[in-house]
């Protein structure tokens, strides 16, 4: 079945989030979605704030840059906001817009090796391992988490390109597919996250987290359109208008093999709670009864 959620961009004032969290567990969301995004918001501070502020809802961090972190402090918070709260924090991760990492002083040469020496290490301390590895990134000498969380929790890797998604099968536990993807175009990402997965021979569950671009309203199509062309995406890409054009399109990419359809609100969008309550109250119903738990 597949999981809805929304994004709380992180253009919105971070003081508006404990009340988008809010309206998102009250209306029956099933998940809420973060950016760590150059230099808006931090990830870890708002889903730590977000988590804290509901009861049920899932919270995703969709992605956190690894050059920006340690790979051993960040495999302590993770642990940390699973034990305070089991089942419900979807961490992620991945190369970060390398602009950006450049502008930090934090590019890497290698960002598929920076990204798969940090999935490895992390996970591997999340199980509870002592682990040393001498890297070309991550260098750890017996390192061991003193609270690693019971249940271990799932590490989701963003990838656009063959190589990185080939990378999520192998070492991640699921994969972050941005705004640019079709529903064909996921069908295609799920195969070469298959390779990776059989060259590591995986056999485990791998949850496909999809986002595309939506808004509601009057000039809701245009807003897409800008939108996308801004992130240099299709301009036909996503979707606007009432339930019933967004459930059509929830039903393409479920159909795709999406485990998770995240709707993206346009950066412009003016009532974030309403956009939530909308997707949670008026499109969920639609599908529901077939796919969406």
């Amino acid at each position: 079945m597949t999981s809805l959620g929304v994004v709380f961009r992180p253009q919105v004032p971070p003081e508006r989030l404990i009340a988008a969290a809010r309206a998102a567990d009250e209306a029956g969301l099933d998940e809420l979605w973060l950016w760590e995004d150059c230099f808006w918001e931090s990830g870890i501070a708002p889903a730590a704030a977000a988590l804290a502020s509901t009861t049920r809802i899932k919270v995703g961090i969709g992605l956190l840059p690894v050059p920006f972190r340690n790979a051993v402090i960040t495999a302590m918070e993770f642990a940390t906001l699973e034990r305070m709260f089991p089942g419900r924090f979807l961490p992620g991760v991945g190369h970060g817009v390398q602009e950006w990492m450049e502008q930090v002083g934090a590019r890497a040469s290698s960002p598929l090796t920076l990204l798969r020496e940090h999935l490895d290490a992390m996970r591997a301390l999340l199980r509870g391992e002592e682990v040393s590895t001498d890297g070309r990134y991550v260098k750890l000498d017996r390192v061991k988490l003193d609270w690693p969380p019971a249940n271990v929790p799932k590490i989701l890797a963003g990838a656009v390109g063959p190589k990185t998604l080939k990378l999520a099968g192998e070492s991640a536990d699921g994969t972050i597919l941005d705004g640019q993807n079709s529903p064909d175009r996921v069908r295609w990402a799920k195969t070469q996250i298959d390779e990776g997965r059989a060259a590591a021979g995986r056999t485990d569950p791998h949850h496909v987290v999809v986002f595309t671009h939506a808004a509601t309203g009057p000039g809701g199509a245009e807003r897409v359109r800008r939108e996308q062309v801004a992130f240099g995406n299709d301009p036909d890409l996503g979707v606007s208008g009432g339930p019933d054009d967004f459930a059509a399109l929830a039903a393409q990419y479920i159909d795709a093999g999406a485990d998770s359809l995240v709707f993206t609100p346009t950066a412009d969008e003016p009532e974030v709670e309403s956009f939530i309550r909308f997707v949670a109250g008026e499109v969920k119903p639609l599908i529901s009864r077939t796919s969406v738990r």
